[in-house]
């Protein structure tokens, strides 16, 4: 009746309920802990390019470019369940065609035991700031958010707002490109 098979099988399911609750011990412990910390966005140079967009009809389309200053102390955010956190600064702006346009610029990854203290001087968009028409041009609010997703070890996966953001015009005339 109480082989071995038997009660390594009790001695695992046991050890796996165990497990099941260090987890959400984990989880609790750190489920409600406010995660917004100050974020500092200053934004030094804004560029506007009109170009051809070669993703759907042949038109153009707005480029913008943007260079920030952006510092933070993130060290309040890390605890005992965290592993990394997932940063990206996001443009949210309004056109006539769309209530809301969301754009990634930029983003990094922060390990556990890295620098969490954020001092980045001249930083420029990561990734392309392209609207789906002329909707950048003359566009007076744009506001620039950070924000962060906490990879815990267990629970659920939250994502922050920073407590700092910019609004910015973009300006009401193109940038010419020199051909030589």
């Amino acid at each position: 009746m109480n082989t071995v098979l038997s009660r390594a099988n009790s001695l695992f399911a046991f050890s796996l309920s165990v497990m099941a609750a260090l987890t959400f011990g984990c989880f609790i412990t750190t489920a409600f802990k406010d995660r917004r910390v100050p974020v500092d966005i200053h934004v030094s140079k804004v560029m506007l390019k009109n170009v051809d967009d070669f993703t759907g009809p042949r038109e153009r389309s707005d480029l913008g470019f943007i260079t920030f200053d952006l510092s933070a102390d993130l060290q309040p955010i890390f605890d005992w369940n965290v592993k990394q956190l997932f940063l990206y600064l996001s443009a949210e702006y309004a056109t006539k065609i769309n209530s809301l346009n969301q754009v990634v610029l930029w983003d990094k990854i922060v390990l556990r035991g890295e620098n969490t203290k954020l001092n980045l001087r001249d930083m420029k968009s990561k990734y392309f700031f392209f609207d789906d028409g002329n909707g950048l041009r003359a566009n007076k609010n744009i506001t620039l958010t950070l924000s962060w997703n906490v990879v815990p070890n267990a629970g659920i996966l939250p994502l922050v707002a920073g407590s700092g953001h910019i609004s910015l015009p973009f300006p009401e005339a193109y940038e010419t490109t020199k051909s030589y």
